[in-house]
């Protein structure tokens, strides 16, 4: 190796073979140009480590052709996170409406970019809690939390707040007293590939016993059982298929069901047409995201419900 080359320093500059394969970023000196300041001219080429040997390293840009670049004119560079996925760029906001698909008779009324929520059939949580992810875009905070307030009264009796933890809306409700509304632990929301679930799911179904699936559907939702030993709840809408409600029967625990549930339900969604696939689950339920991470969700973002002390 050419001796006064010492950019190309793997110590120096994080980079080496052991990044192929991987997304980095890299200066790199351009010959021949001259920068602003009269001195040598540099640029950042962020892609996809290929090839890294003793003289060149090759880089996959986003858009356009593998870039060669002599070790020489490396001046520094690191690798990077993987760039999310389209579907891991939604805010937690977009995430949490989409949801909304879950509550077919889900009663709405907005509250600037907050969402007050209300179902007449159900008691989840979910279906009757205000939606405070981000800021409502009011001047007055306080009017808004009267009227979340004066909302819930005379519909639930308890008002509930679902927030991200450690925001804005977090604190405004924490400062009125409030707490975890049942002290559990925080609602994980779950986001995944509809194929890739499929294709993980796959390998799995010969080893499970067979069993008959019913499906009772009602426009774009669908609640699949397994007689009366495992069920679930799905909703389609825009693409995406959520789930809610998965539930196998203490006694059919560990025989495999709650996987033919999630088949039957992600098989239903795909036949729509969708191919992102989300669902919540209480942070603390090891055993539930395990099977979850195996079907390739992951967690797009944490909340917590919050509400005033019981009396």
């Amino acid at each position: 190796m050419p001796d006064g080359h010492a950019p190309h320093d793997v110590a120096k500059h994080l980079l080496g073979p052991h990044v192929v394969g991987q997304r980095v970023v890299v200066r790199r000196l351009v010959p021949g140009e001259t920068g602003p300041s009269g001195g040598p001219a540099f640029t950042d080429l962020l892609g996809t480590c290929l090839r890294w040997d003793a003289d060149t390293c090759v880089v996959q840009p986003a858009d356009g052709p593998p870039v060669v670049i002599p070790l020489g004119d490396v001046v520094s560079g690191k690798p990077v996170p993987p760039r999310p996925s389209a579907r891991h760029r939604v805010d937690p906001q977009e995430a949490q409406r989409r949801a909304l698909a879950l509550w077919p008779d889900l009663r709405t009324e907005p509250l600037g970019d907050w969402l007050l929520r209300h179902s007449p059939t159900s008691t989840a949580r979910r279906a009757n809690s205000v939606l405070a992810i981000g800021p409502s875009g009011s001047d007055d905070p306080e009017a808004d939390y009267e009227q979340v307030v004066g909302f819930y009264r005379p519909r639930t009796g308890r008002p509930i707040a679902a927030v991200l933890p450690g925001s804005a809306e977090d604190e405004l409700f924490r400062g009125h007293g409030w707490g975890p509304e049942s002290g559990d632990a925080d609602t994980l929301f779950q986001i995944g590939s509809v194929a890739l679930a499929r294709r993980r799911l796959r390998g799995s179904r010969q080893a499970r016993p067979p069993v008959d699936v019913s499906y009772d559907e009602a426009g774009d939702l669908v609640t699949v059982r397994v007689g009366d030993r495992a069920s679930g709840v799905a909703a389609y809408a825009d693409d995406w298929v959520g789930f809610r409600t998965i539930q196998v029967e203490p006694a059919h625990r560990r025989q495999g069901l709650a996987l033919v549930v999630m088949d039957a339900l992600l098989e239903w969604g795909a036949e729509r047409g969708a191919t992102t696939a989300y669902l919540q689950v209480l942070g603390d339920n090891t055993a539930a995201i395990a099977l979850y991470e195996q079907l390739g969700f992951t967690t797009h973002h944490a909340y917590r419900y919050l509400a005033p002390a019981p009396g």
